[in-house]
């Protein structure tokens, strides 16, 4: 066994290389192994850091690593939480968070004081500041409801919302608790922290996503913008910590901030939640695992005692508000379990309260001896790393008044404190005197908070992921339940490319656009003219469907390579549309706009004329996610085109997956059924009545540099064409070329193979204009596809 010789295996383990083997294979196996069991995965890395922590088999200390990526992982929970949420149900539900925010603070705060008070016969401040544990909850449960893809839920946003009041309001009780044990409580206190609160908010909230949508313009490396991201989060709990409140807040604000500059189907949103779920999160996991000393229980009546009542006043004081909240806002059981599961676990304002409290020191008692500890080496270490020896002591004994001991060779001699606050007065090198500290949060309630820890943690995520996975379950019976063939299974985007600098931006928008559950519906193309096919033209066109799969991928989507040999590029489009039944085409516009002899080009005319398809014409000046609003102008009659539910779609979803908001621009019977889809599926929209194309300038003037602008276009002569529309196009290239243009030419009858048209496929819809007359035909297919995506 020679190649065991360099390697230190007395415990806790002290080589990097093993400890980080060791904690990675329980990474992977725990949710492996739970997962059969039907256990949350969450619960078995807290188990295992009890295992092999120091109270545990001792294989890792709780040292600062353990600490540094716990606390990364704590703060990108509350991060995540920020940047998921959806904003516009996050404004929609503002109310409804407030009202729960107050209910799951008020409840758990009233129960907690008075148990702590009549119960426990705690003081009041210690009462208080006991409830206060109560009150504030962490979102441990999060990512189990994010993977079962219920994150967007009405529930969730409005448990989310309710965090950030509750953990506020909790953590200011912690502050005043604390400040009136030192006497700083005074006018100078609140003022100085009620500006520093502020100034923190707007900085946050206002300077980020300039300093954002500033680095996202400038710099597209990959790295480079993760590593931003994360630098930005954590100055954000730097500066939360700064203005005297909790850095898991400066973590949610910092989310909230940059939730509109990191679309959720982008690149970037994939790293981050990978990174998070697969390493941070589960180190805060497995280190508050390592809190847990079952010991404590064992030895001590009144811990046990404590921490039963801890627990029971945790758990009633977050169910009553969440039921309370469920039968106001009339929400479903399933949608209670996402509230109390997401509000019931207690982990980081928790262990901040109870570590704050266990820290102040309201006086001290005199005791015959030191009962905390049974010497192993004869040394007892004071706070300033000096050793006490007490060299007459036998291994196992403890000190206690009248023994001796030496510091630095000498007979000690005055009074020293220990690293647990504990005060030794020696006389002569004799100990005369033991102060043990009088905490206002004492031992009992340190090792009660951490039982209460766990058993909460366990219950919620066992609550979380039955609520969230009947929900997620429900949505797919309702899915199924739909007439005919899916929509993700219809919708086929094709991505003609021949420019490889353009092929990330086209992905991106064709990833932005499609619906959620559509991962192999993406087709990337590239032409090869059978006059010049060269080695060089092949391998220049592998090298760019290469590069297209690869951005795909990033965003868990699968490409469609497609390469093909033609007589002229329009030909080959053609063709492929055909095979593969494609109901959209991106087109990159590359080629002059508004030319005397075409309107864009003899391609992208010719794709318009000869594919039915529902077709976008993108011009792109910087990256989509620096977008804040789009602009979309809409012709009279657009309502009444076949191929009208289907362009909405994709508008619906750039805006829900950006976050940006939508000006809708068109005639009132066109908004009005805009409207009613607003109303069931909200994103964050205005509608604005237009009807004069023929002063289309004019909407210039509301044109802003980080604004998108589109425009629904129409074929000659079909019922929403106006003569405006040959002109769009020099417009585009003349007074919107720093924007961000989409022109989108919708399915539409006339065009050469519209026959295969029909109610259940975007790319053949022809029985449809039967009823066309009818808008209630048009609702109804709205209703089916929104439903759907």
């Amino acid at each position: 066994m020679i190649f065991l010789i360099g390697i230190d295996f007395n415990l806790p383990l002290k080589n990097p290389v093993l400890l980080f083997s060791l904690l990675l294979f329980i990474i992977l196996f725990a949710p492996i192994l739970l997962n059969k069991l039907r256990i949350p995965h969450l619960i078995g890395l807290i188990i295992a850091g009890a295992l092999i922590g120091p109270n545990g088999f001792n294989l890792i200390a709780r040292d600062m690593s353990i600490i540094l990526f716990g606390t990364v992982g704590l703060q990108y929970i509350m991060f995540l939480a920020g940047l998921e949420i959806d904003l516009a149900e996050f404004k929609k539900n503002s109310g409804k968070s407030l009202v729960f925010g107050l209910l799951t603070f008020s409840i758990p705060m009233t129960i907690g004081t008075l148990a702590g008070y009549y119960i426990l016969e705690f003081s009041l401040p210690t009462s208080v500041l006991l409830a206060s544990m109560f009150a504030s909850h962490t979102l441990i449960a999060y990512p189990i409801i994010s993977k079962l893809g219920v994150a967007k839920n009405r529930a969730v946003n409005v448990t989310v919302g309710g965090t950030m009041i509750t953990d506020t309001l909790a953590l200011l009780v912690l502050a005043v608790i604390a400040g009136m044990q030192v006497g700083e409580i005074n006018q100078e206190f609140w003022m100085r922290l009620g500006i520093s609160v502020i100034v923190f908010g707007l900085v946050v909230m206002l300077i980020f996503p300039i300093i954002g949508r500033w680095f996202f313009k400038r710099f597209d490396d990959n790295i480079s913008q993760y590593i931003f991201v994360l630098a930005m989060v954590f100055l954000g709990c730097t500066l939360a910590e700064l203005a005297g409140i909790e850095a898991i807040i400066g973590a949610f604000l910092a989310g909230l901030a940059l939730n509109r500059l990191i679309p959720h189907t982008s690149p970037l949103m994939n790293r981050i939640e990978f990174v998070g779920n697969a390493l941070f999160i589960p180190f805060f996991l497995i280190g508050v695992g390592m809190l847990i000393d079952y010991k404590a229980f064992i030895k001590d009546w009144n811990t046990l005692q404590v921490a039963g009542i801890m627990t029971a006043c945790a758990i009633v004081g977050k169910y009553i508000p969440a039921w309370i909240t469920q039968k106001i806002f009339g929400y479903s059981r399933d949608e209670r379990r996402l509230i109390f599961g997401l509000s019931n676990a207690q982990a980081a304002a928790t262990l901040a309260a109870v570590l704050v409290g266990f820290n102040i020191i309201i006086g001290y008692d005199s005791v015959p001896q030191y009962d905390e500890v049974h010497l192993k080496s004869n040394k007892l270490t004071t706070e300033d790393n000096s050793q006490l020896l007490f060299q007459n002591l036998e291994k196992g004994e403890i000190p206690k008044i009248g023994s001796e001991a030496l510091m630095q060779n000498l007979p000690a001699d005055g009074t020293y404190k220990l690293t647990d606050k504990t005060e030794m007065v020696f006389v002569q090198g004799k100990l005369s005197d033991i102060k043990m500290p009088n905490r206002l949060l004492n031992e009992n309630v340190l090792n009660g908070t951490i039982l209460m820890i766990l058993i909460t943690c366990t219950i919620a995520s066992f609550v979380a992921q039955k609520g969230a996975y009947n929900l997620a379950l429900m949505e797919d019976d309702e899915e199924s339940d739909s007439d005919g063939e899916s929509i993700e299974s219809d919708e086929r985007i094709l991505i003609p490319m021949k420019n490889i600098e353009t092929v990330e931006e086209l992905i991106q928008l064709a990833v932005t656009m499609k619906s959620k559950k559509n991962k192999t519906g993406l087709f990337a193309l590239n032409i090869i003219s059978n006059n010049i096919a060269t080695t060089s033209q092949e391998s220049k066109a592998k090298k760019i469907v290469d590069k297209a799969a690869v951005v795909a991928s990033a965003t868990d989507n699968k490409l469609n390579m497609l390469m093909r040999y033609d007589l002229n590029i329009l030909n080959g489009i053609s063709g492929v549309v055909k095979e593969q039944k494609i109901s959209d085409i991106i087109l990159g516009q590359t080629e002059s706009l508004g030319s005397s002899e075409s309107l864009y080009g003899p391609l992208t005319d010719g794709v318009l004329n000869k594919c039915n398809t529902t077709t976008f014409i993108y011009k792109s000046t910087q990256p989509i996610a620096t977008i804040k609003r789009y602009l979309v102008v809409i012709p009279e009659r657009a309502e009444r085109e076949i191929g009208f539910p289907f362009w909405l779609l994709k508008i619906w979803n750039l805006g829900k997956n950006t976050g940006s908001k939508i000006i809708f621009y068109a005639s009132e019977t066109t908004l009005n059924l805009i409207k009613d889809v607003h109303s069931k599926h909200p994103v964050d929209a205005d509608f604005n009545i237009f009807a004069d194309w023929e002063d289309f300038l004019i909407l210039s003037r509301n044109l802003n540099k980080d604004d998108a602008f589109v425009v629904i276009m129409s074929r000659k002569p079909n019922l929403s064409y106006n003569t405006t529309m040959q002109n769009i196009p020099g417009y585009m290239n003349k007074y919107f070329n720093k924007n961000n243009v989409i022109l989108i030419y919708p399915l539409q009858t006339g065009i050469e193979g519209s026959t295969r048209i029909d109610l259940k496929n975007p790319g053949a819809l022809d029985t449809f204009t039967e009823n066309l007359e009818r808008l209630d035909d048009v609702r109804k297919l709205i209703g089916k596809l929104f439903k759907k995506k």
